[in-house]
């Protein structure tokens, strides 16, 4: 499993802090059992929203024998003709 990038963990735990308040604040619970709850809820939404975020494509190092520029025509010929 690859490593979460850094503006994975940014939006993630932005996104439950902002979670948490917006809840506790539109909810008004006063018992604990109502806090845990949007807890668990806002940690959810948090890794939702982590896990959704792009990651950043395997950079390819600088000679990639997989990935070959194409031969002119005048070379192929030339060197079918040795």
């Amino acid at each position: 499993m690859p490593r979460p990038t850094a503006a994975q963990l940014a939006y993630g735990s932005a996104t439950v802090v902002f979670a948490t308040v917006a809840m506790l604040l539109l909810s008004r619970t006063p018992s604990g059992l109502g806090v845990a709850l949007i807890g668990m809820v806002a940690l959810a939404l948090g890794l939702l929203v982590a896990m959704t975020l792009p990651t950043p494509a395997a950079r390819r190092s600088a000679y990639d024998p997989a990935v070959r520029p194409p031969v002119p025509a005048e070379r192929r010929e030339h060197s079918l003709r040795r």
